[in-house]
Order: C-alpha cells, then sequence, then structure tokens
C-alpha cells in the first residue's frame, strides 16, 4: 500500500454512526456494511485527511499500536473498501 494515496468516497455511499459504530449504505449495489469501532475510527479518519499517511499518523496517535500492525491493519481495510467498491485510491 502506497500511504502517499488519497482515498475517493464514491458517490453512491452514504455513512452514518450509530452507537458508536459506522453503518454504511451503497446506494449502488443496495448493500449495508456495518464497522466496529475501530473500523469506525478509520472510517472517520479518512474523511478528515488528505492521504492515507495522514490517516495512518492520526490512528497512531489514537492508538497504542506498533507501526508495522496499524499499516497492515490499514492497508487490509482499505483493500476491503476497494473490493466492495466504497472507495477508490488516487495518486496524491
Amino acid at each position: 500500500m502506497d500511504l502517499n494515496q488519497k482515498i475517493i468516497f464514491a458517490d453512491t455511499v452514504f455513512a452514518q454512526e450509530v452507537d458508536d459504530e459506522m453503518v454504511i449504505l451503497d446506494m449502488e449495489s443496495e448493500n449495508y456494511f456495518g464497522l466496529d469501532e475501530v473500523g469506525t475510527s478509520i472510517w472517520q479518519a479518512m474523511q478528515e485527511h488528505g492521504t492515507l499517511q495522514d490517516v495512518f499518523d492520526a490512528l497512531l496517535e489514537q492508538y497504542d499500536v506498533e507501526p508495522e500492525i496499524l499499516e497492515k491493519d490499514l492497508s487490509d481495510f482499505v483493500e476491503k473498501l476497494l473490493e466492495s467498491g466504497l472507495v477508490e485510491v488516487k495518486a496524491h
């Protein structure tokens, strides 16, 4: 994963926080996705920050985690979002 990439959310995706968890609806596929607390934090960080590096840095400050583990978790999360068609990644 290239941390210099920027996340672009699909126009058909709507997200709403409910009881500390994020519920995501893809209007195109009509699929719902639920994120746990950590997934919600990653999603919110992706909305607030420009690049994956910025997301990574923000999460590293928020959580007591080894950088290598965080990078793998972030990469896996982005990969699942890409597979579901919820986001795109673009070179920054």
